[in-house]
């Protein structure tokens, strides 16, 4: 059920002075640390506090000890309330441990952490974001060498040590940083030169500028504002506004999501409500967005609107193999609840398709090893290969621009698309369940469905157990999988039929997987 405060700006900013004295001194005992998809997170108090980024900052300096890793650390986070203040202590215990810290005085997204570990100019990072979550979550993610996410092997162990020291945390090294900069471990640098000069390997701003089209970008409050505007001064991006330069860890400029809360997601329509009013009343023709840590994007057009992440993925992976973006790149990645559509563009260009769990951490050895024209997540991720691989909303928002430039409308450009190779009709429920649903769906395997043969009217031709459960038919799909941190079950579904197929779809996989 949508709230009826959706879209509507809140009336009860978050007690700012409240949570940070919660940050520092928990009312309650702090809950485990637990890497999710993406790192640690928490509402402010015993979700996420002091003692939380204190813990796995000690945790990675002894992985780093251990495993003889060397170089600087990058330390940082977005806008969100205590990610300064996450950033500070997590460089003492690094330098405590007498690691090198660059610690920049500036938020930074998750796109450019990623990016100077692949430069070679740090050698991992501690990231403090909770991506678009709402504002009085935080949480920390740690990148290694590689660049990209960490994997579960090393997410497990951060895990380990960390808890270890959340149990006693007496054992926690630490300097003040005053002293660490004084003994030379903690130093700033320029980051935003280097990632902005760079993008112009992967979008032709030239196109952008000399274009009569108005383009709108909306950093929703994050980290991406000095990136964005760095990008209009070095390129002369003279149609390029940024119509919002607000940053204030309340986020109270956000308009309410479905649910209630505010929510910085760039691909919902709520939140992007002004954006689409830009491009409905024609001020602008293009309006993209990306979330607080920049690691996903969000557009609006004068003729789609809202333009879903599943659309805008399908046209920048036809987009940027036609032009020949990615060099030597032989396959799409998608993950499991991704259209199904970008099958077809990669069958019909002659690429592979790739298909991983959910989370960016899957595509992160296709991406090192230049396998990815475009990798690409449902919930509004992409990277390439010969970029990052940590999800990059910066990225997609200028190459949509780009294909705007060049091309036209992006809704114009996935409608033929779907001429070509079919339309399939999409949707994502969440369904509240308890946890021995949920115990239940992630105990199944494929195996138990060797009877099931026929669903919504077609024949079964694979089922899937490493993410959930994913049945693939002649010409749809569907996908559970229970949330990690709600009590809710996902159900993802396609079909190239119908939107009425598309319905049988959803109540197919209720009955099956849910009663």
């Amino acid at each position: 059920m949508v709230s009826e405060l959706a879209g509507t700006l809140t009336k009860t900013k978050i007690d700012v002075d409240a949570l940070r004295n919660e940050f520092f001194n928990p009312s309650s005992a702090p809950a485990a640390v637990k890497f999710g998809t993406s790192g640690h997170r928490g509402q402010l108090g015993a979700g996420f506090c002091a003692l939380h980024a204190r813990a796995i900052a000690q945790a990675v300096a002894r992985i780093h000890k251990e495993q003889n890793i060397t170089g600087p650390i990058l330390v940082g986070g977005d806008t969100r309330l205590m990610s300064r203040e996450t950033a500070r202590l997590c460089a003492e215990v690094l330098a405590g441990n007498g690691l090198c810290v660059i610690l920049p005085d500036m938020p930074l997204p998750t796109p450019v952490f990623s990016f100077e570990i692949i430069s070679g100019r740090a050698s991992a990072c501690l990231n403090g974001t909770a991506s678009h979550n709402p504002p009085q979550d935080m949480g920390l993610k740690y990148n290694p060498q590689n660049g990209g996410p960490a994997d579960a092997a090393l997410t497990s162990l951060i895990e380990k040590y960390a808890n270890e020291y959340m149990a006693h945390p007496e054992e926690i090294k630490s300097v003040s940083l005053d002293e660490a900069r004084a003994r030379g471990l903690v130093r700033e640098t320029d980051v935003v030169s280097p990632y902005v000069d760079a993008l112009a390997r992967f979008v032709n701003f030239k196109k952008i500028a000399a274009s009569p089209l108005k383009f709108a970008v909306h950093p929703l409050g994050g980290s991406s504002l000095a990136f964005y505007k760095a990008i209009k001064e070095k390129y002369q991006l003279k149609n390029m506004d940024i119509v919002s330069e607000i940053q204030d860890p309340t986020f109270y400029f956000i308009p309410i999501d479905h649910d209630g809360k505010i929510r910085m997601d760039p691909s919902s329509k709520y939140p992007m409500s002004p954006l689409i009013k830009f491009v409905e009343d024609g001020t602008y023709d293009f309006a993209g967005a990306s979330d607080p840590d920049a690691d996903r994007f969000g557009c609006a057009t004068k003729k789609g609107g809202l333009i879903p992440p599943n659309h805008a993925l399908c046209v920048m992976a036809d987009y940027l193999y036609r032009h020949h973006k990615v060099r030597d790149a032989y396959s799409i990645g998608r993950t499991l609840g991704t259209t199904a559509l970008l099958d077809r563009i990669a069958d019909g260009l002659g690429l592979k398709l790739d298909e991983v769990n959910v989370g960016f951490k899957y595509f992160v050895e296709g991406i090192i090893k230049r396998k990815y024209v475009i990798a690409g997540e449902e919930s509004a991720g992409m990277s390439v290969s010969g970029w990052t691989p940590e999800k990059d909303g910066i990225l997609a928002v200028c190459l949509l621009m780009e294909i705007m430039a060049v091309e036209g409308d992006i809704a114009d450009l996935y409608n033929r698309l779907t001429e070509e190779y079919g339309k399939p009709y999409y949707t994502r429920v969440d369904v509240p369940t308890d946890d021995d649903t949920k115990k239940r769906i992630k105990s199944l395997k494929a195996a138990d469905f060797e009877n099931l043969h026929q669903v919504a009217g077609e024949r079964v031709t694979r089922v899937r157990d490493t993410d959930g459960i994913k049945i693939y038919l002649q010409s749809s799909w569907f996908l559970v999988r229970p949330s990690g941190t709600e009590n809710i079950v996902k159900i993802y579904a396609e079909t190239f039929v119908s939107q009425s197929h598309l319905d049988k779809l959803i109540e197919a996989a209720k009955e099956l997987l849910l009663k």
